[in-house]
């Protein structure tokens, strides 16, 4: 049985990164993990979990869509605190894990349980319906978050994120012809997947060490 949830990094770390996965892929799909390396490699203590839906997909095989996003979040602040005490943490997660963990965030932030949130690749749309946007709390979003994108991202493009209204809070980092997993076309962009990652987890310990704790 898979464990309800997987640890990298120093245990002693001043920081816990909490990520939840994606719509489609569980907790230790590649690009989690991958992601999960970079931050440790950091000195993050970076926590991953999977949400129940996900769970059952281990041993049903039932592969019904995920509940709507908003059906989530008492599954994240149950993992918050089943995670227990912690120095810092920081909440986030890939596609879908961010999204849910950026609608927890202010009221968390606002009883200083959380610091901030880190979301790789945020699903700013639907793919192909850019009208249909997940933007609306990202306008007063009190709580400091870095977003990590891919430029051509078809959940939201550098181009269209440009004309998006977000909270001052908000800081992105742009990673050169990344998709949604920050994959690059390495031919086309100059960069490999391990480039961005360890561009990610270094703007995010950076911007780590300065928020307010």
């Amino acid at each position: 049985m898979q464990e309800r949830f997987l640890i990298h990094g120093p245990t002693d770390s001043g920081v816990t990164i909490l990520l939840a996965h994606g719509a489609g892929a569980p907790m230790d799909s590649v690009s989690m993990t991958a992601a999960a390396d970079a931050l440790a490699s950091k000195d993050f203590r970076v926590v991953r979990f999977e949400f129940g839906y996900m769970r059952a997909r281990r041993t049903s095989g039932d592969r019904k869509p995920p509940p709507k996003a908003e059906i989530l979040n008492p599954e994240y602040r149950a993992a918050i605190d089943e995670i227990g005490d912690t120095e810092v943490l920081i909440i986030g997660g890939k596609s879908m894990g961010g999204r849910v963990a950026s609608m927890v965030a202010d009221d968390l932030h606002a009883e200083s349980k959380v610091a901030g949130l880190l979301c790789l690749g945020y699903p700013f749309h639907p793919p192909g319906k850019p009208d249909q946007l997940r933007t609306q709390h990202l306008k007063s979003l009190k709580t400091p978050a870095l977003i990590c994108q891919g430029t051509r991202d078809e959940f939201g493009t550098r181009e269209e994120v440009a004309g998006y209204q977000l909270s001052d809070s908000i800081e992105i980092l742009w990673l050169e012809d990344g998709d949604h997993d920050l994959k690059p076309r390495k031919t086309i962009s100059g960069f490999s997947t391990a480039d961005h990652l360890a561009k990610m987890a270094e703007t995010a310990r950076a911007w780590a060490d300065r928020l307010k704790l």
